[in-house]
């Protein structure tokens, strides 16, 4: 039987560094006290983009190349290119028409950009996964997520603003004859959120103000995906036969530590199993899952043979878990 498996991940992100410092000052001046905010989300900094040559595309291009490259691969092994991200350079054409150029992929490669928000890279990830399962000329795909996040951050809310970063994962996907690669995943959608987070904040219909250059953030009950996400994780887990402690590495969504602090808590995971980078890089949305698999990797973490759980979020909003054997 063939499997799906991980070949390779790496990242990219911009070279502007912004500290807690900065964001707290910005707020003050506003008369906003954030760091008790901050300290919730786990923030310390956070790459952005400071210029005009690097934006979300930019940022997959280079990703896509520099992995390519550390794998000995060209645009001319890849079979199909998926580029998730929730800020697009362009809508018309495609973000991957222009990555498909850019690696000098074949005619026959199969491209699509691909959105589910935050939850993008990891829905981006494990549909590919079930496509080259049923398609046998499909041997290698190449997986992008980038999000330029601060393009659209609101500099009076805090939660965009000082909480996102800006970067970009990609991973390539290949077919082995090997006991590794994707396992299983699961869902949970509840649209109750649905209008709570908005981008363009009144629909590409009315785009008028200044106020629809950002994020329409509106408060609503986070907590609402917590109960969910135990019962996929215990599902999960149960039907393939794993136990918590089998698993060597999480990585979750990076948009909140309090968040993981949670599932850490109800599961007594080991704070070793944990991976956890958004002090360092932010909130980066659709990539966050595997930037923190790329520091488990990098760090000796996560081995060939070891079992990850990914996690994630989107706005609305939808969970998906996945397991895979790396």
């Amino acid at each position: 039987m063939e499997n799906i498996r991980i070949k390779g991940i790496d990242i990219y992100h911009p070279g502007k560094i912004l500290d807690n410092a900065y964001f707290i000052n910005h707020f003050a001046e506003r008369d906003k006290d954030i760091e008790r905010f901050l300290t919730h989300m786990g923030r310390d900094k956070r790459y952005v983009i400071d210029n005009s040559e690097e934006n979300g595309l930019t940022m997959g291009v280079a990703v896509a190349r520099k992995l390519l490259k550390k794998l000995n691969l060209t645009g001319k092994d890849i079979d199909m290119i998926v580029f998730s991200t929730q800020v697009p350079e362009t809508t018309f054409p495609t973000n991957t028409m222009f990555l498909h150029a850019a690696i000098e992929a074949n005619s026959e490669t199969i491209i699509f950009d691909s959105n589910a928000n935050c939850a993008g890279m990891t829905v981006a990830v494990e549909q590919a996964s079930y496509y080259m399962k049923a398609n046998a000329r499909i041997n290698k795909t190449l997986v992008v997520g980038s999000d330029y996040n601060s393009l659209i951050s609101n500099p009076e809310d805090e939660i965009t603003y000082a909480n996102y970063g800006d970067a970009a994962a990609a991973v390539v996907l290949e077919k082995t004859k090997e006991d590794s690669g994707f396992i299983d995943a699961i869902y949970h959608t509840d649209s109750v959120n649905r209008d709570k987070i908005m981008y363009p904040g009144n629909g590409l219909s009315n785009i008028n103000s200044e106020e629809d250059k950002y994020i329409k953030w509106l408060p609503f009950n986070a907590d609402l995906a917590m109960p969910p996400t135990y019962r996929m994780l215990e599902r999960l887990l149960e039907r393939n036969n794993l136990t918590t402690n089998d698993i060597k590495a999480y990585c979750l969504s990076q948009f909140s530590l309090a968040n993981i602090l949670k599932i850490q808590n109800k599961f007594a995971l080991d704070q070793k199993q944990l991976i956890y980078v958004g002090d360092r890089f932010g909130y980066t949305g659709t990539s966050s899952p595997f930037i923190a698999l790329h520091e488990a990797v990098e760090t000796g973490v996560v081995t060939r043979g070891d079992y990850v759980v990914f996690w994630t979020i989107g706005a609305g909003f939808q969970l998906v878990a996945m397991l895979f054997k790396y």
